[in-house]
């Protein structure tokens, strides 16, 4: 034990030497690069007071990071998350600043603006040094993880020997697009667990390795959404066992005259609180549950990034605890921000390389997407992981965890692009740091991989018939149609979450009605699928009515080759599915005679009947038209990869889950509706519960663990 631990204590010292002499040379290099920067007097000095004078700032530099950036950090909670991000470099410039005037020799100088690039410089140089020596040194990091568990452990009541439950969404991830990840090699930690690889991460452009190795550690199984197959719709199912009355992503309310927008967090909080009433359940993780990046609670403790609280004040209901965690070190942050740049420039590359290459489809990539992008696929992801492996550490009973990057990435650069699979590649080694860091919590954890949605390929309506939704409703109604087209805005998830981060929960413009004018249609959409609503008419308005009004509307819609079906209410079929060249089938016909929906799959007519029952189900609901062959769909937003509606893989996500849990579905029946899954889910964590004889100690959250978790 005795020259174990003098081991260790030469192995720390050892690595923290070699981190403090490549600090110094850094410091050296930089100050004969830069003209703002020296380490010698006017004078001039001898090589060796030189690199005593780097040695003494480089180490000074250190320790300042080490001791008063956590207690910055802790300062500058109450600063949005983005521009904390930009603060880091002027911080680390100060603090460079102030340890250069320490120094004993009194020689060093250096102008601010040098002093932030220093710094940054400094920052990066010893994380990756760090790094590289923590990654060739095992049992370095296991001791590291160790350390983090026990100080966590020492401040809390000691937590139930029974397993935990970490579940991470990949937003817009499909089964199919997972299975063709796992066997071109790009998710070697998935692999792993489902048994058809070595675990081992195969170079781009290699054939994937899918020989057996490892008994496999989980199952893989596909479900089926509703017909609104968005992250709104599917992530209230899943954590609060309802989402009734969620026709699609963005609705418009006739008896309150609101748009509701399942990203805005004000709808977020009244969809959150018509669950809770219909269920009179808390949600999923009501029992010591922790909620990271996601659109609602789950009624857990812990928040963190979570967009129906994004818009509370108080520090008791910030949605943004957990910043503090991960900026508290220097070296994250840095990396973090550097990261976030290179990102913004890969994007910036890959949209011109698709535009010089004349790729189709394609959509603007310009404006502000770069940024949003960065945040999504480095800023979010960051954030997120730390938080789980802080639960984790901490003991929680159950964690969800949504991780946006692929989603985000997929509506711009298309679901099978050379973009997404980079993005399914980092997403791998996130779960396979989630899995490390699980080994060393203080109770088993079992990590359950889901998804909301998939995404369908194929170029908008837009782009292929050159007017919009709204203009071809405007059309049938006899309205005037703008010469130029104008484009409907994408509502990718990752957007909220940027407003959220920078405190900015902004709501999206509510439909103009002018006055006078109140009979013009309010047309909304939701990827590939369109609602037309007449807000003059405080109820459903049926077939009859619309035909008396406009006859030459639903024509005109169900014939356009881009328009698959419509539904609407009759007063003389209660519903009826509208297709091309005048089909009509009742709903209550759809189980004999498909129609329209034929193409659409198994399960079409069932998720059509459901939503038709909604309340707020809109006047006129459009799904595009849908190609079964490549399973290709007309997204009515701006996004070559979409979701909201039927057809193709979309409506197709995965469960991954442990062979330790029971299957998801008795005699291999199909999984239907997030609601279905929030059934499954509850199951799970009560198996888990029920897995050890230890008991179970509840442990309320404590504002002090809220701000540090």
């Amino acid at each position: 034990m005795r020259g174990g631990w003098w081991r260790r204590a030469a192995s720390q010292a050892g690595r923290s030497i070699t981190v403090w002499a490549v600090s110094t040379v850094t410091m050296l290099v930089l100050a004969g690069i830069l003209p703002d920067f020296r380490l010698q007097s006017a004078d001039g000095d001898s090589a060796t007071t030189i690199a005593v004078t780097a040695a003494l700032g480089a180490g000074a530099f250190g320790v300042l990071s080490a001791v008063v950036w956590p207690l910055l950090v802790r300062l500058l909670l109450l600063v949005p998350a983005l521009v904390l991000g930009l603060l880091v470099f002027f911080l680390n410039g100060s603090l460079l600043l102030l340890a250069l005037r320490v120094n004993p020799s009194g020689h060093p100088q250096a102008a601010p603006e040098t002093a932030v690039i220093v710094a940054a410089v400094m920052s990066a140089v010893a994380s990756a040094t760090g790094g590289a020596l923590a990654v060739r040194d095992d049992e370095a990091y296991r001791r590291r993880l160790h350390r983090l568990a026990d100080r966590r452990r020492r401040r809390q009541p000691p937590c139930s020997g029974t397993p935990g439950t970490v579940l991470i969404q990949l937003d817009g991830v499909g089964h199919d697009v997972l299975r063709d990840a796992v066997d071109q090699g790009l998710m070697p930690t998935v692999a792993r667990w489902l048994g058809t690889g070595t675990g081992a991460e195969t170079a781009p452009g290699a054939a994937a390795d899918i020989t057996p190795g490892r008994p496999p550690t989980h199952r893989l199984t596909p479900w089926r959404t509703d017909w609104s197959s968005q992250t709104g719709a599917s992530q209230l199912g899943i954590l609060h066992g309802s989402n009734h009355d969620i026709p699609a992503f963005r609705w418009y309310e006739k008896d309150t005259g609101e748009v509701m927008v399942c990203n805005r967090p004000a709808s977020a909080v009244e969809l959150q609180r018509r669950a809770v009433a219909r269920t009179g359940d808390d949600g999923l993780l009501g029992d010591d549950g922790a909620s990271r990046g996601n659109l609602f609670s789950g009624g857990a403790g812990e928040l963190a990034l979570v967009l129906s609280v994004s818009a509370r004040r108080g520090r008791g209901t910030r949605s943004r605890a957990g910043y503090f965690a991960y900026f508290c070190d220097p070296a994250n942050a840095v990396r973090t921000a550097l990261s976030f740049g290179a990102e913004v420039v890969r994007e910036i590359g890959e949209s011109l390389r698709a535009r010089v290459r004349g790729q189709r489809p394609r959509v603007s990539r310009g404006g502000l997407y770069p940024l949003v992008r960065a945040f999504a696929t480095v800023v979010e992801r960051d954030v997120v992981v730390a938080a789980v492996m802080g639960d984790l550490l901490a003991g929680r009973t159950a964690v969800y965890a949504d991780l946006v990057a692929y989603d985000e990435v997929a509506h711009h650069s298309g679901p099978h692009s050379r973009d997404a699979a980079k993005v399914l590649r980092r997403l791998d080694r996130s779960l396979a740091l989630i899995e490390k860091v699980a080994e060393h919590a203080p109770r088993p954890y079992r990590i359950v991989v889901l998804s909301d949605h998939g995404q369908s390929p194929g170029e908008t309506f837009h782009a292929r018939y050159g007017l919009t939704l709204g203009d071809l409703v405007r059309a049938g109604c006899g309205l005037h149609v703008p010469r130029r087209a104008e484009r409907t805005r994408s509502g990718a998830e990752a957007r909220a979450a940027v407003r959220a981060a920078l405190r900015r929960p902004a709501e999206e413009p509510r439909e103009r009605q002018p006055a006078g004018r109140r009979s013009e249609p309010v047309v909304l959409a939701s990827g590939n699928l369109g609602l037309v609503s007449f807000p003059d008419v405080p109820h459903r308005m049926s077939r009859e009515e619309i035909d008396a009004r406009h006859p030459a509307l639903l024509p005109t819609l169900a014939n356009h080759p881009g328009v698959g079906f419509l539904l609407v209410r009759s007063e003389e079929h209660g519903g009826v599915v509208l297709g091309a060249r005048g089909a009509e089938t009742p709903l209550a016909a759809l189980g004999t005679d498909p129609g329209p929906l034929a193409v659409f799959g198994p399960g079409a007519a069932d998720a059509v009947r459901r939503t038709h029952s909604f309340p707020h189900t809109a006047d006129i609901m459009v799904n595009s038209c849908h190609d079964p062959d490549d399973g290709e769909v007309l997204a009515f937003e701006e996004q070559i990869g979409s979701h909201g509606g039927l057809g193709g893989q979309q409506g197709r996500p995965f469960l991954l889950s442990p062979l330790l849990c029971s299957p998801p579905a008795e005699g291999g029946a199909e999984i239907v509706g997030a609601e279905q899954v929030h059934r499954v889910l509850r199951r799970w964590l009560a198996e888990a519960a029920a897995a050890a004889d230890a008991p179970r100690v509840p442990r309320p959250a404590r504002p002090e663990e809220e701000r540090a978790a």
